[in-house]
């Protein structure tokens, strides 16, 4: 779930999210000063502040606004893949090509979460767990639905390894690191299907 979605040009508000988030990620989030993110958006460090309150309030809500996106897309996909009569197969796949688009497209986001998620106020990290959970939850029952003979456990534990694998992206930011975006993506798929497949009961994975 990329922060800008479509072909809106983004506001002013969501073009300073964007470079806060670059800027945290490259540098952490004391290395940035209000005026760098300030001069990345083309205004003054003190005009940031009719936006935000301060780069607490940023953060905040690059990792809420997040971590809220993935859980509403996600259920999304569940609810649109029920109303169109689809396949367990085609719920799970498209869970995994929502989570795919994310990992390629908000791969600061995915540090500064490793790095930062600490920072945030308790009730905003509260309420980031939250929503991490609730987006695990469709996962784990998507995955029981194709993978019956999974218990709760294990398909969660699966789900959680999945998402390592996925958002391992940031790791790999060389200009020759990825292949083509189509290509990259129909590749992190298979990856995820494998993964979960192999987690199955009965299922052998060919040396």
């Amino acid at each position: 779930m990329s922060t800008k979605t479509g072909s809106e040009a983004p506001t002013r508000r969501e073009q300073i999210l964007r470079e806060a988030a670059r800027l945290f990620a490259e540098r952490g989030f004391h290395g940035v000063g209000v005026d760098e993110i300030g001069a990345a958006v083309g205004i003054s460090g003190p005009g940031l502040y009719r936006h935000f309150a301060g780069k607490d309030a940023m953060l905040a809500e690059l990792l809420v606004g997040i971590s809220r996106r993935l859980h509403e897309g996600g259920r999304m996909r569940v609810e649109e893949s029920a109303a169109a009569g689809l396949a367990p197969e085609a719920t799970l796949d498209a869970l995994i090509d929502g989570h795919i688009d994310f990992a390629l497209d908000d791969r600061s986001l995915i540090t500064l979460h490793d790095r930062e998620l600490d920072r945030l106020r308790d009730s905003d990290r509260k309420q980031v767990r939250k929503l991490q959970r609730q987006y695990v939850e469709l996962w784990v029952s998507a995955v029981r639905n194709v993978y019956p003979a999974l218990t709760e456990l294990e398909a969660r534990v699966s789900v959680h390894t999945v998402f390592g694998l996925l958002n391992s992206t940031p790791h790999l930011s060389g200009p020759s690191a990825l292949p083509d975006r189509a290509t990259t993506a129909a590749l992190l798929h298979r990856l995820a299907r494998g993964a979960l497949a192999a987690a199955a009961p009965g299922r052998s994975v060919t040396p």
